[in-house]
């Protein structure tokens, strides 16, 4: 990739997509969780052992995997303000479809936030998987190098996905009532039977490492309260079996998907990747986001994510309006990267981070 020669974001022409169309965003939702529900719904009809339509689990799952993958998309727009016009709109239904996806909306998407803010940035984000720098992976010992190239393995997304979305905030939220117990009873044993009336604001400005705010735990543990119910409504109508052999596959499958792509579209060969004092945010969204070109109906259960340079450089454009914006501004993003599915096994070879010459490599390279 040739370095960009464009000097800044005001060449683009942006404004005129930034705009949320509600029809829009309901016409996708609709269109998303209704199918979902109703694959749900036949899974009862379709799954007949040593029964011809038993055949058809195969593609309803699929399907299913499909569809969790763009419902993640949607909830990813709701936490960018740009799915609908109203903020209490984007926050409900971006709530909602963290509950589809077992993950807590409100604090996934602070996190994501801050990855725009630094992207291209690797002193302060190092991607998904938290890559290391060369001169720590040469610390390492033979043993340790080689088990942290095994934890960046394409295969790892797999496990690492079906923990992401499962088990991850419930561990969450157990550890940090754990922090919270452990904070309160030392409040009681030092201030006696006077703290009991100042727990509710002593338990509002309780700072948990699995938590920034207040809001934070309250979508966490709503979220979580929400997740569990419906795990087991659904293990009641479909039966334990049924129900948890095909979401575990879903979860597993829908979150490989997405951070796969979240992966490869910064991490790519000669992607921007800066410190901090010559970092540049559109240099981040020009040179340290890469394109994906992809057959329409995956864009379409990407919900247009591939459109990637865009997105960073204005995240509230809808994704409904990516692919639109992308064209209209073709002629800046020309020497932006452009990756096809081939491509995607070389971008995991890169896992290190050198940060003399600020970009990234493979562990063969060291």
């Amino acid at each position: 990739m040739q370095q960009t020669q464009l000097r800044n974001r005001g060449e683009f022409s942006l404004a005129p997509f930034r705009r949320p169309d509600n029809l829009r965003a309901v016409w996708q939702l609709l269109s998303t969780l209704v199918p979902t529900a109703l694959l749900w719904a036949c899974l009862p009809w379709i799954w007949r052992p040593l029964r011809l339509e038993s055949l058809l689990i195969a593609p309803a799952v699929a399907l299913l995997v499909l569809f969790s993958a763009r419902s993640f998309s949607l909830m990813h727009d709701c936490g960018h303000g740009s799915f609908f016009r109203s903020r209490a709109l984007n926050r409900a239904v971006g709530f909602l479809l963290g509950v589809v996806n077992a993950i807590p909306q409100h604090p996934w998407s602070r996190g994501h936030a801050f990855h725009h803010r630094h992207n291209g940035n690797w002193e302060r984000y190092r991607g998904p998987s938290a890559l290391i720098t060369v001169e720590q992976f040469q610390q390492l010992s033979p043993e340790q190098q080689q088990r942290y190239g095994w934890s960046r393995h394409p295969l790892m997304l797999f496990p690492g996905g079906f923990s992401y979305l499962v088990v991850r905030p419930r561990l969450q939220l157990l550890l940090g009532l754990a922090e919270w117990l452990a904070a309160m009873t030392g409040e009681l044993r030092r201030d006696g039977w006077r703290a009991l009336f100042s727990l509710y604001p002593r338990t509002l400005s309780f700072q948990s490492s699995h938590w920034y705010t207040a809001d934070e735990f309250i979508d966490l543990a709503a979220n979580n309260v929400c997740v569990l119910a419906s795990w087991w409504l659904m293990s009641r109508w479909l039966g334990a079996g049924l129900f948890w052999g095909t979401y575990a596959i879903v979860m597993t499958c829908s979150a490989a998907i997405f951070i796969c792509i979240f992966f490869v579209q910064h991490n790519f060969p000669d992607s921007y990747a800066h410190r901090s004092n010559d970092w540049s945010y559109f240099k981040g969204a020009m040179e340290g986001s890469s394109n994906l070109i992809l057959p329409g109906i995956l864009n379409w259960f990407s919900a247009d994510i591939a459109f990637h340079s865009i997105h960073h450089l204005c995240e509230r454009i809808p994704n409904y309006q990516l692919r639109a914006c992308h064209e209209a501004n073709q002629h800046l993003l020309g020497e932006c990267t452009y990756l096809r599915i081939r491509d995607i096994p070389r971008c995991f070879d890169l896992i290190l981070w050198d940060s003399a010459q600020q970009r990234l490599v493979s562990t063969s390279e060291v």
